[in-house]
């Protein structure tokens, strides 16, 4: 099969689908890997790597997307894209439909096959395809949370973790998965008082169990969370409904009964967010203040440590990589139902309920297309 790997064009978007080693091993397998000239820059890897990989360079984004059968990329295919992308080409990357109608509408138009990590999912219901970046946004959730807590970036001025004879900050995240997980080891560890809220009481045991002694847990409900907001000094948004839009946790209204200052990180913002009042930032202007409440939405939290994203993002995907170009898209989904949830739009139909129920948009069983 014939991969394009294009550069990444989204602000401040410095990942790159593909490394040299995973160039390699679906180099080493027959297939034909084209890189845009400079693709891995932005992740710390050159051209001549690539080459040495076994490779080749292409001058253009154009040139890329005209040759190949496979396009990898991590982003979604923004405006600029839309018309190189053309039918019965596979796109393997994050979509997030959920998130923006005009991105679906372009797919179903190009007649393309999407192909979305974020819904590769398990037996299990495990997203692996998902768990890596989940796993670095919230880790750097906290990282970005206890910068903006500080006064000259209009934050309430306090310490994450406090200092002997002062209290640490109060840190509220909501949703116990992936992201509130590794949100929580790092808050933990920076001595900050943390609790983890979430509907599954199952998954609070659990962390009940191998968390700190720093980390509480509290069934999540409205009248909770109202309560708790009034007293945390930093909100990590973590939920996720898989390829679904991201229920509103926190209203417009609760940001009148935080003190000011307080920081959100709405890590969901790709997937619409689960706190009312946010919208997509970027890593140029990541925050905006409402109601004296700071608001970190950045769409795209993985791209500023690149080269950690990049290598723990091929880790995932290379695996369902080989698979695809080995056996064709229709094979590989058919044998692996792990690809099979992945499938979202197929020559101009969308084949993911929950896309489809986000915006009306008419559903077509993804079976039509693997008989």
């Amino acid at each position: 099969m014939i991969i394009g790997v294009p550069k990444e064009i989204k602000n401040n978007e410095n990942r790159v689908a593909l490394t040299p080693a995973g160039a390699a091993e679906l180099s080493k397998r027959g297939h034909t890997v084209n890189m845009q000239t400079k693709a891995g820059e932005g992740s710390g890897f050159s051209d001549e790597e690539y080459k040495n990989a076994g490779a080749k360079i292409l001058s253009t984004a154009q040139e890329v997307f005209a040759i190949a059968e496979m396009i990898m990329k991590v982003k979604e295919p923004i405006e600029q894209e839309y018309s190189l992308i053309r039918k019965d080409q596979l796109v393997f990357t994050y979509f997030h439909f959920a998130s923006y109608e005009p991105l679906l509408h372009a797919m179903v138009k190009t007649e393309s096959v999407c192909l979305a990590y974020e819904t590769v999912e398990r037996l299990d219901g495990s997203l692996p395809l998902l768990i890596p970046m989940s796993e670095v946004a919230g880790r750097m959730s906290i990282q970005e949370g206890a910068k903006y807590l500080e006064k000259p970036l209009k934050g309430r001025g306090i310490l994450l973790g406090g200092v002997p004879g002062v209290m640490p900050a109060k840190v509220l995240i909501l949703g116990g998965g992936v992201v509130g997980t590794n949100a929580a080891k790092m808050a933990a560890g920076m001595g900050a008082d943390v609790i983890i809220t979430d509907v599954n009481i199952n998954r609070l045991r659990y962390l009940d169990d191998v968390m700190p002694k720093n980390v509480h847990t509290m069934v999540s409900n409205e009248y909770v969370l109202r309560e708790l907001v009034k007293t945390h000094d930093l909100i990590i948004g973590g939920v996720l409904v898989p390829g679904a839009k991201a229920p509103k946790l926190i209203t417009r209204d609760m940001l009148k009964t935080m003190r000011p200052g307080t920081v959100l990180v709405d890590v969901a913002v790709d997937q619409g967010g689960c706190i009312e009042t946010c919208r997509p930032t970027t890593h140029e202007d990541p925050t905006f203040i409402i109601d004296d409440v700071v608001h970190y939405c950045v769409a795209n939290m993985p791209g500023a440590v690149p080269y950690t994203s990049t290598l723990a993002l091929t880790n995932a995907t290379l695996p369902y990589a080989i698979k695809l170009a080995t056996q064709g898209w229709k094979k590989a989904c058919a044998e692996n139902l792990d690809l099979k949830k992945g499938l979202n739009v197929i020559n101009g139909k969308v084949v993911y309920k929950a896309v489809a129920d986000a915006f009306n948009t008419p559903y077509s069983d993804v079976k039509e297309f693997l008989a």
